[in-house]
């Protein structure tokens, strides 16, 4: 039995970490993967049985793992972003709410059909979207604008919300009159909004606390946060069944926003553990359905996920961004934008079994249902998420733009020769002096320092892909390379070596790739005018890299970037050296003999003092 319960977990595990990984590789949306694992190992071959396996630990382990999962949506909730879409956002969690709910419940009552009880609890239910599905979409799409985030902070502050209301309708249906039912909803709502609330802010203040005061040691800290979370929904969970839900959320956005300790760390492992306990889940979800529940599926239940996702959904967009900022193709796009996800699926299969629970009959639909709305709108938003972007123009699929740290003659001249290909690049320095002459050049320069909080509030990535530290400080360098390596893919961060004494480099993981080569060293731009020009060269089939290297000295280039005939820019790094093709042009830095003689000379003057 033993081994069985070993295979099983294993089972889980293996698989869904392999789905994730065939979802990346082909840029698909993980969770339907997941979901077509599932039911292979569930109800198509009965490998799985997570009743049976997990036994009465399943919805508790369900439970806690979507309260962690929500925590960690909550720590990437900032403020600062709300202030911009806050009209938006409120209008989504509250005419958005009432609509969706309204018309979700008439469609399920007419169309599937369901009666009245379990149309009002699945309408409930479909308030919530699934940001654990639209962030991967998101990664993707990389939407311009305020899309991003209007979708992310609709996503997980409705999580909380759509629990609290099929809960709410759930303590109805059990109730028996009217004035029974009223007295328990309004307790309800007391108790959901109000002891949670305060549970999750003493839980978020409490953890900030410990933390200020070193009361936890470094090696504890994760694990302490864990715990935090896991009690604070506990808490939470015993006063008001599913309020913790609400609870972890307040907590992590109040975590995220709060300026007394650094959570970056605790913001990486929860979403380390976030990618496990998503694609468990998940498995074992979909491996509870069974066929003979697959099979009440009806013709009605299809033209009702038709409804909400071709009605339902853009009627709640337009209602509730009347008098906002938004284009059309932005009203468009956010219609077209919201899959159903794991606080769906979970919150449907809790309330299922505990109405079965109750002796209420027929409750067994609603799980087959709202996997058929999670795995039709995961692949209807899923498959055409890109393409609708692509012709809405509204999305930067692949970025091709630069962010460099530091103004100097050569990120100047970078620019200057990047744009004319109509790359963009932005420039940014803590030196005023130099960002206003640089300004005066007509180049796009930002003041700040760039590890500066206040700095990297105000960037404008929209366009940006790729980011270089072209200053002289080595920390400032690896530190900025580190915090961007969280925002860009980290093959698309990169520093220059500063080198500050001969032969000394840092350690890989305390800095990105560095740009060009190990050889290419700031302090040969120090002089600048006289060791280094920036050459552009068109390759071709007669004139070959090969070529070039032989006309100006192997030792004497230093290849920056590659652009393809269709302006797809790569970058040279000591990791990444790309063949070059017939059409293509080298952007690279040629260096004076002489000079570069004179400061080998210096290196190792350096080196031996």
């Amino acid at each position: 039995m033993s081994e069985q319960i070993i295979i099983g977990l294993a089972a889980i595990v293996v698989l869904g970490i392999f789905a994730q990984w065939v979802a990346w590789h082909f840029k698909l949306p993980s969770i339907l993967l997941l979901l077509l694992f599932g039911f292979a190992v569930g109800p198509i071959t009965g490998f799985l049985q997570p009743d049976n396996f997990f036994g009465d630990l399943l919805f508790p382990f369900v439970s806690i793992s979507v309260a962690i999962i929500l925590f960690e949506g909550g720590l990437s909730l900032k403020l600062n972003e709300l202030k911009p879409i806050f009209k938006i956002v409120r209008n989504l969690i509250t005419i958005g709410t009432v609509i969706t709910w309204m018309f979700a419940t008439m469609a399920a009552y007419y169309l599937i059909p369901l009666p009245w009880n379990f149309s009002i609890l699945l309408g409930a239910i479909l308030v919530v979207t699934g940001p654990t599905v639209i962030m991967p979409l998101l990664r993707l799409v990389k939407p311009k604008g305020q899309i991003n985030s209007i979708l992310k902070w609709e996503g997980i502050v409705n999580d909380p919300i759509g629990a609290m209301l099929a809960l709410l309708v759930f303590e109805t249906i059990i109730s028996t009159g009217v004035i029974d039912a009223t007295f328990t909803t309004l307790y309800t709502i007391f108790k959901t909004i109000g002891i949670s609330s305060v549970i999750g802010v003493f839980g978020a203040y409490l953890l900030v606390f410990l933390l200020k005061k070193d009361y936890i040691p470094d090696f504890l800290q994760n694990p302490s946060s864990l715990a935090t979370i896991i009690l604070v929904f506990a808490l939470a969970n015993t006063i008001q069944s599913e309020s913790g839900l609400f609870a972890v959320t307040i907590m992590g956005i109040i975590l995220a926003n709060q300026k007394q300790v650094v959570v970056e760390h605790i913001i990486e492992f929860k979403e380390n553990l976030r990618v496990l306990l998503l694609s468990s889940l998940f498995i074992v979800l979909a491996a509870r359905l069974k066929l003979s529940e697959i099979a009440l599926l009806q013709t009605g239940s299809f033209i009702f996920v038709g409804a909400l996702i071709f009605i339902i959904r853009p009627v709640t967009i337009f209602a509730s961004t009347i008098g906002s900022h938004l284009s059309w193709k932005e009203k468009l796009y956010l219609s077209w934008m919201a899959p159903r996800g794991i606080v769906a699926a979970a919150v449907t299969s809790i309330f299922a079994l505990e109405l079965e629970h109750f002796g209420i009959k027929g409750a067994e639909i609603l799980v087959p249902i709202m996997f058929l709305i999670i795995v039709s709108t995961i692949i209807v938003y899923g498959l055409s998420a890109i393409p609708l972007a692509k012709i809405l123009h509204i999305s930067d699929i692949d970025p091709q733009g630069i962010l460099i740290a530091g103004v100097n003659h050569l990120s100047k001249d970078i620019y200057k020769i990047l744009s004319k290909y109509n790359i963009k690049v932005l420039l940014v320095d803590n030196n005023w002096d130099k960002v206003t002459n640089t300004r005066r050049e007509g180049i796009d320069a930002i003041f700040g320092s760039i590890v500066s909080e206040k700095t990297l509030e105000h960037l404008n990535l929209e366009g940006i892909g790729k980011f270089i530290a072209f200053t002289p400080n080595k920390g400032i360098n690896s530190l900025a390379a580190i915090y961007f390596s969280r925002i860009f893919e980290s093959a698309d961060v990169y520093q220059i070596n500063t080198a500050p004494k001969f032969n000394q480099d840092l350690s890989k993981e305390l800095r990105s790739n560095y740009l060009s080569s190990q050889k290419l060293k700031y302090p040969l731009l120090e002089h600048y005018d006289e060791t280094i020009k920036v050459k552009e060269t068109k390759i071709t089939a007669e004139y070959t890299f090969e070529n070039f290297i032989k006309q100006y000295g192997e030792d004497n280039v230093y290849p920056l970037f590659v652009l393809s005939k269709n302006n797809k820019l790569t970058v040279f790094s000591d990791n990444n050296f790309p063949k070059l093709k017939d059409g293509e042009t080298l952007i690279s830095v040629i260096l004076n003999e002489n000079v570069k003689l004179q400061f080998n000379q210096q290196q190792n003057q350096q080196g031996i003092q």
